[in-house]
């Protein structure tokens, strides 16, 4: 594949996962989106570290760091959601306002 085909898709889906974030009213799919974005990241590092230095696995590597980091991530912000959830019965943004009780 062609180094423009992979740069394309990962634009694809960072622009996708931004939109998302910007427009999403539930907690979830804003975590999904980020997820999104984290993906497209690690395209890139795979992609640039097989062009320009295929020899080394640096971007791979870095791209396993990326997925742990992502994994922890959706789980501590999914335990956070059902916590408000609990609390609050909904997990929309513009709803849970944690400043008041």
């Amino acid at each position: 594949m062609m180094l423009e085909h992979v740069l394309f898709l990962s634009v694809y889906l960072f622009s996708i996962g931004i939109y998302g974030l910007i427009t999403s009213r539930s907690m979830v799919r804003a975590l999904m989106c980020l997820e999104l974005i984290l993906n497209s990241v690690n395209i890139n590092l795979v992609a640039f570290s097989d062009i320009f230095d295929s020899r080394q696995l640096k971007g791979e590597i870095f791209s396993i760091f990326v997925i742990a980091i992502a994994a922890a991530e959706a789980a501590i912000g999914l335990a956070i959601v059902s916590s408000i959830h609990r609390n609050r019965k909904s997990t929309r943004i513009n709803q849970s306002n944690l400043l008041n009780n």
